[in-house]
């Protein structure tokens, strides 16, 4: 498809024009075009979840249309209007996450930490990944009863911590890690499997396509499409398909929502003024299969013990099987959920730096994110929004940025490439 250039009118490739079709000089305002609009698919799946939980905010639909039409030709490319523009969706960002969070909660119960298992138990199985707590409801509600277990992968782990969905019995479990090892888990996996969310990968020819499911806006080519809540099609799936054997395997604690954090907050800060704990790191983001990303594990496994590890969204999955043990009862390793639960890490570091009377940039907090895709650019303009400065992000820093952008974000909020585990401990704890 041809394209062309929103100044000059010239095909795309052309002399003066960039790839992105805004001429060359203009490259730094499709920088940051370019991001918000990355950064608006990932406001929109969370507005959507919140959505089908009957929560909206009227302001979150009011941005999606003007940010769009603010990358239309009949505007002013100016690099500050655009940059303010960006930084407004961090804002929205950071709104919609709060209403996701308070419709998870009114509707789900608050979470209290839990330890979930990995193995599995003998009898028939469906395995649900994605993001979508009602799907989950609606599949543990429809297969009550009827000899079914239920198990969770990826980002659907937090969900053992909600009142309302641990209460069923038959939720067994969690099985597998990341969305990236989905085709080698799904394949050993006998039952059906339901993809709430877009976190999946096309399955290998003649792998477990005719036990694949989707719900919502994801489809795959050949799976069946469940609609209006009826999973009649993955029950009678699951009863006809082998049963899983009964398999030990490790336990995962997932569950520390900021209300559960907050719950102890006075532990955690007579165990930094007592020197018990001399450091907070965030570890977690998006994962993928990229080269490089073992650095996270790295990270992880070399910060001192008397540290605490907050986690969060399937980059967890890096080392959220590890032993980390705990600092007088506090645990090392602290799940605060799915990636929309940055909200949750917010409302932390927000009440410890109040209880510490300086701002959370001063706090000792080091943020390290791994990123993938477009709910974990939003998530990093809502922080920069906030003013955190500092944040390490990795393995790469996103392709589409150009220098002058990445500059003005060094220079304004600090932001830094990963370099290695080593390096950036000491630089860390040297804060």
């Amino acid at each position: 498809m041809t394209m062309f250039c929103n100044q000059c009118e010239q095909t795309s490739g052309g002399t003066g024009c960039c790839s992105t079709g805004v001429c060359g000089k203009n490259a730094d305002v499709a920088s940051l075009q370019d991001t918000l609009i990355y950064a608006l698919k990932g406001v929109a799946a969370y507005d959507y979840h919140a959505r089908r939980l009957g929560y909206a905010d009227p302001e979150v639909a009011e941005f999606y249309s003007r940010a769009l039409f603010s990358t239309l030709t009949n505007v002013d490319f100016d690099l500050q209007s655009q940059l303010k523009l960006v930084l407004e969706c961090g804002r929205i960002n950071f709104k919609v996450m709060e209403v996701l969070d308070k419709a998870n909660t009114e509707h789900f119960g608050l979470p209290v930490p839990t330890p979930v298992p990995t193995g599995t138990k003998k009898g028939h199985g469906i395995l649900v990944t994605g993001h979508d707590f009602l799907d989950l409801q609606e599949i543990l509600k429809q297969t009550e009863g009827k000899g079914i277990n239920v198990y969770t992968h990826g980002e659907m782990l937090p969900a053992h911590g909600y009142p309302q969905l641990k209460k069923f019995k038959h939720l067994a479990g969690n099985y597998g890690g990341a969305w990236q090892n989905q085709k080698k888990e799904f394949a050993t996996f006998p039952g059906p499997i339901v993809v709430t969310t877009n976190c999946v990968q096309v399955p290998p020819k003649n792998s477990y396509l005719d036990r694949l499911y989707t719900t919502g806006p994801v489809e795959v080519p050949g799976a069946v499409h469940v609609t209006g809540e009826d999973f009649k099609q993955v029950i009678a799936k699951a009863l006809a398909t082998p049963e899983l054997t009964e398999k030990p395997g490790k336990t995962l604690t997932t569950g520390f929502h900021h209300t559960a954090i907050l719950s102890i907050a006075d532990k955690i800060v007579d165990a930094v003024k007592k020197g018990q704990i001399k450091h907070f790191f965030l570890i977690g983001g998006c994962d993928g299969a990229k080269p490089g990303r073992n650095y996270f594990t790295e990270l992880a496994l070399m910060i001192p013990k008397d540290c605490v590890i907050l986690t969060l969204a399937c980059g967890k999955y890096r080392f959220n099987d590890k032993e980390f043990g705990d600092i007088n009862g506090i645990p090392r390793l602290i799940d605060v959920g799915q990636c929309n639960n940055a909200y949750s890490a917010v409302k932390v570091a927000v009440a410890l730096a109040e209880v510490f009377k300086c701002s959370v940039n001063e706090l000792p907090l080091s943020l390290v994110l791994s990123w993938y895709e477009q709910k974990a650019v939003a998530i990093l303009l809502s922080l920069l929004y906030l003013g955190v400065k500092g944040i390490r992000l990795g393995p790469s820093l996103p392709a589409w940025i150009t220098p002058n952008v990445l500059k003005v974000l060094q220079d304004t909020y600090d932001l830094k490439a990963i370099t290695t585990p080593e390096a950036d401990l000491v630089a860390m704890l040297g804060k």
